[in-house]
């Protein structure tokens, strides 16, 4: 389709994404189905002021809200939907009738990847890196939904953590632990632990040979998921394969919350098979 001047616009918000593939692949989709949109990456500092300008703006249709901004965008929306506001963080926003409402697809985009990759959840005892936006969507949605034993929360930034774990604690039955993320706490948990899902920043590209996690810890009992996409196989993932760990690659949880989210600005289906594609090709 030629982008003309009632061509709808989408786009990434985040700090860095230089990174993103989610233009790539929601321009793909955009153009399969032949819909007048168009998607862009913009690196944003000060979040406020973006949802500002991209109010203004007629033709905005919404975007996907990454590192560090899931949290911090919520007081710049009109709405919330219900899962989003129970997890305290957005991955997505829409536009409709100069409104902006909030969504997150982080959480069940995790689920059916752990799900899809023959992870058991059920009576596990789970291990989050991480605090932040992604962090509190999959957590939730852990809490909630996977029936686990036991969840423990680690991360750097204590007050975040821990506000993390009380949440979670006032809406599920589930134990929930949370400790400050170093060397020694992950030699005390990771022993036991049937599942690791890591929600930070670490290992992401540019500096892409870092890991949060020793791999002399790592065991052969474990299931590791790292959300990070790029690269498809992180330093983590890399340690985990190693060590005899089933993996589970970020690029999963990353298609499935980006069809969600097309299905969202489009209200038409994903070409999921084209935008998978897209993911496989560039990282063949």
């Amino acid at each position: 389709m030629d982008i003309d001047a009632r061509t709808q616009f989408c786009g990434v918000i985040g700090n860095p994404v230089s990174h993103s593939l989610s233009p790539a692949i929601h321009n793909a989709a955009f153009r399969k189905l032949g819909l007048s949109f168009v998607y862009l990456a913009w690196q944003v500092e000060t979040i406020g002021d973006a949802i500002k300008g991209l109010r203004a703006l007629g033709n905005f249709r919404g975007a996907s809200v990454t590192i560090p901004h899931k949290v911090a965008a919520i007081p710049f929306l009109d709405h919330v939907e219900m899962t989003a506001q129970r997890i305290g963080a957005i991955n997505t926003i829409v536009a409709e009738q100069g409104k902006l409402t909030g969504y997150n697809t982080d959480a069940t985009g995790a689920l059916r990847a752990l799900k899809e990759g023959g992870v058991e959840l059920k009576d596990r005892r789970i291990v989050v890196l991480g605090s932040g936006g992604a962090a509190r969507a999959i957590a939730f949605a852990l809490a909630v939904e996977s029936d686990a034993e036991r969840l423990t929360l680690l991360g750097i930034e204590n007050h975040e953590r821990t506000r993390l774990a009380q949440d979670i604690r006032s809406q599920a039955a589930l134990t929930v632990e949370d400790f400050h993320l170093d060397e020694t706490t992950l030699r005390r948990v990771l022993p036991d632990a049937h599942v690791l899902i890591h929600c930070t920043p670490v290992g992401m590209s540019p500096k892409a040979d870092t890991t949060c996690i020793p791999a002399l810890l790592l065991h052969a009992g474990l299931s590791v998921m790292d959300i990070v996409y790029n690269p498809l196989e992180t330093r983590l993932l890399q340690d985990a394969k190693h060590a005899g760990c089933k993996i589970i690659s970020g690029l999963e949880m990353f298609l499935n919350q980006a069809a969600t989210q097309f299905e969202l600005w489009t209200n038409q289906p994903a070409p999921v098979d084209v935008m998978r594609s897209v993911l496989e090709s560039h990282f063949r």
